[in-house]
């Protein structure tokens, strides 16, 4: 038997319903939903980067209004999930993409192209979650909305995460066979290794000849007034 807690189905939901429609303390609804207690004190204080749709635990039979009943009576009581949500499992298809994230594939795709044209149509497809007739309209810009797609990094616009790209970009260069040699990226590491030292160099010297100088002009300042001190208790 699995010892795993078991959260809500759409746990970001269901704690902005919590909050909403219930006295239940942040902690009790963050270790309920399987969040963390700031991300639920932001759904409350209306600071969160989206504003979710509450989903009611009780409707769908993972909560009973008995056990809230507890746990608001209680601040140290641990709400215990009534009924465990179905899991759904994707298997094939192209990536899942939030539909306010969906307007800004063409960017994400056009940007990839411009910028990668190593990678296939298809790893493009797995990464951003499109279709390869979408991809080849953007390329050869009969797509119906070409006017207006400007070519955004799609890390940038949160369609995929910068390991993702990274990964895909070093596989499709090795698989294109572009990687740089060996050697000559030693060479040019090396070069700009001692560029950087022949640098730090210089500004330490230009540093040290600055302080001789200052220290220099202090020392003939303070023989100067010394020399008028003298004169002035001569006369």
């Amino acid at each position: 038997m699995s010892t795993q807690p078991t959260h809500p189905l759409m746990p970001h939901a269901t704690a902005s319903w919590l909050v909403d429609n219930t006295a239940l303390t942040f902690e009790q609804i963050a270790e309920f939903c399987g969040l963390h207690i700031l991300e639920v004190q932001a759904m409350a204080d209306d600071l969160a980067g989206q504003k979710y749709t509450g989903r009611d635990p009780v409707h769908s039979g993972e909560l009973t209004q008995a056990e809230i009943d507890r746990g608001q009576a209680n601040p140290n009581y641990k709400l215990r999930m009534q009924k465990a949500p179905l899991s759904v499992s994707r298997t094939k298809g192209p990536r899942y993409t939030p539909v306010s994230k969906r307007q800004d594939k063409p960017d994400g795709i056009a940007w990839i192209l411009r910028n990668h044209p190593e990678i296939s149509d298809a790893q493009i497809g797995k990464l951003i979650g499109t279709t390869r007739n979408t991809i080849a309209a953007i390329r050869d810009r009969s797509h119906w909305n070409i006017a207006n797609i400007n070519p955004k990094d799609p890390v940038t616009l949160g369609l995929c995460s910068q390991r993702e790209l990274d990964s895909l970009v070093a596989k499709a260069a090795k698989r294109a066979g572009i990687e740089e040699d060996e050697a000559v990226a030693d060479s040019r590491l090396g070069s700009d290794r001692d560029a950087l030292i022949e640098e730090l160099r210089a500004e330490r010297e230009a540093q040290a000849r600055a302080a001789s100088e200052a220290a220099q002009e202090a020392e003939a300042q303070a023989w100067l007034e010394a020399r008028r001190a003298e004169g002035l208790s001569d006369s």
